[in-house]
This record gives C-alpha cells, structure tokens and sequence, in this order.
C-alpha cells in the first residue's frame, strides 16, 4: 500500500516549487490563486526570498503547503495514496491531498494557524530543544519533574524527541537530560513552544476557523498527528485538528500504525527530505521515495 506524507516547518529552501511552477499550467494557476488569496506575492518570495524571509512562520506555513498540496495536484493519475500523513503543519497539506479539504480552504486554515502561532508566540519567551540518544519515557518524566512549562512536543523517531516549554524550563530540563545521559539536548532556533500548552490561545482561534471550514468525507484514510490511527470520519478529523497545536505530534507512533495497516512505500510529498530519514530511523525494511511529476 502507497503511503504519501507531508512535511512541516523547516524544509522550506530559496526557489522552491518553482520547478512545478515553470512546466505546468496547472500549477501556475494555483501558485497566482494563492497570490490572489492570500493577498501578497508568496511566489515571489518562495522562488527569490532570501533563507531569512522564507523563515518568518507567515511566509513559511503556506510556503510549504503550496508546494506539497501543487506537487501532489500535479502528480494526476500517478498520485494514488492508499493513506496520508502530514508532520505537523503537513497535517493540513495532507488533509487537501486526499481531498478533506479544498485547496483554497487548506490554504486560509494554514495562513490563519501561521499568524495565530506567531500570536501566541509574541505573548510568553518560548522555545523548543531537540533531544538525542534517551528514551521517550524517560524524557516525558524529566519534563514532568521540570518546575515551568516543558512537555514532549514531536515524537519524531525513536531515540528522537523534541520538548517545547517556557524558556528557563527548556533550559532547565536540556541540563538534566544532558546529565541524564542524552547525547545531545539543543535548543532549536524557533520563536515559541509549538505543540505545547502555551500554545492554547492559537487554538483557540484555529478552532474557530476550522469550526467554520467544510470538511468532506476522504479518498483515503488520515493518520493524525494527535490520534496516531487511520481516521475516515470527518467530524472525528476537524476535533483532532483542532488540538493539534496544543498536543505533541506523535509522528513515530503515526507511521508504525500505518505499517502495521499495510503501508509499505512511503512517498514524501513537498520540500526536503526530512521525513525520509526519519522513516529510515523508524523502520529500515521500509520502501522510501520522493514524489515527482
């Protein structure tokens, strides 16, 4: 079974989609409805912005939508998903690929959850760290023992985990992680503590635009980030949506249960490649390729 995934923040690089943009039609069409959507030329910045303005979360959250969802459109009769995931953001990419959601609405809902989270960032210093070489569990208890706000955010692979929180928190657990035996506990140059409670008030205004959103029945089933299992039902996929922000995404979980429910080629649909080497580091007997027109 074809499995195609999508990936999130942090896989965007100058001239993306760019390629799609210059040999098909349809994909000029899309990339100028996004323009006209969105209200400023996203193409412009995506194909000749510089790493700096690609980084700002606005630009970045569509950024990588349009060029997962166009890749995906433009794929035609050769993009058949038998299930979908996304990390994070891809979530929402994922949900218009298999066609829950119509481009344009996918599209409002990413710009809506970009400038919430950039809100909510504004409101309390927050950061996120990668830690390396520990056990999820024992990483879930140093949080928990970790005086502020620091909980896992991304379950990325095994031995792979990143916690998000208050600043002195962060800080204060990548001490103990460290001396726990971690082979690394970084902290990632991000502006806030995504996938984590203090993300609460972007959530509360990304639940009221997903509220309002149609969501239809889809090609294929979803496996989200926050259920980690294969879900058909559109009321069930707008609630888990709607806490995505808030939970951790739980991208390993995800992807053993679609291996366990017969995925056996995994597509990476959008920018990079970040997720095929995480699909190597959870399962190697695995196929892994990159979808291309």
């Amino acid at each position: 079974m074809k499995a195609y995934i999508f990936p999130g923040q942090g896989a965007q690089f100058t001239g993306m989609g760019q390629d799609l943009y210059e040999s098909s039609p349809k994909a000029k069409e899309l990339f100028q409805q996004a323009n006209e959507t969105l209200g400023f030329d996203i193409t412009k910045i995506m194909f000749e912005g510089t790493a700096d303005e690609l980084k700002e979360t606005k630009v970045t959250q569509p950024a990588i939508f349009l060029h997962s969802t166009i890749l995906a459109e433009v794929m035609g009769s050769n993009f058949k998903p038998d299930m979908v995931a996304g990390h994070s953001l891809g979530e929402i990419s994922a949900l218009v690929a298999n066609r829950t959601l119509a481009f344009t609405d996918g599209l409002q809902l990413v710009y809506k959850r970009a400038l919430a989270m950039q809100k909510a960032c504004e409101l309390e210093p927050s950061t996120m760290a990668a830690v390396l070489g520990l056990e999820d569990s024992l990483v879930e208890a140093i949080c928990a023992d970790t005086p502020g706000t620091v909980v896992a955010a991304n379950y990325n692979c095994p031995g792979q985990l990143v916690i998000s929180g208050d600043i002195n928190a962060i800080g204060l657990a990548c001490e103990k992680l460290k001396e726990a035996g971690a082979r690394r506990a970084l902290v990632l140059p991000v502006g806030g503590a995504f996938h984590s409670p203090l993300m609460e008030p972007a959530r509360e205004e990304l639940a009221a635009a997903i509220e309002s959103t149609v969501f239809t029945a889809p090609a294929c089933p979803i496996y989200q980030n926050v259920s980690t299992f294969a879900v058909t039902d559109p009321s069930e996929i707008k609630k888990n949506l709607m806490f995505q922000l808030t939970a951790p995404v739980k991208w390993t979980q995800s992807i053993q249960n679609m291996i366990k429910d017969g995925g056996t080629q995994f597509i990476e649909v959008g920018p990079g490649n970040v997720l095929q080497g995480l699909m190597r580091k959870i399962d190697r007997s695995v196929e892994t390729s990159k979808a291309e027109i």
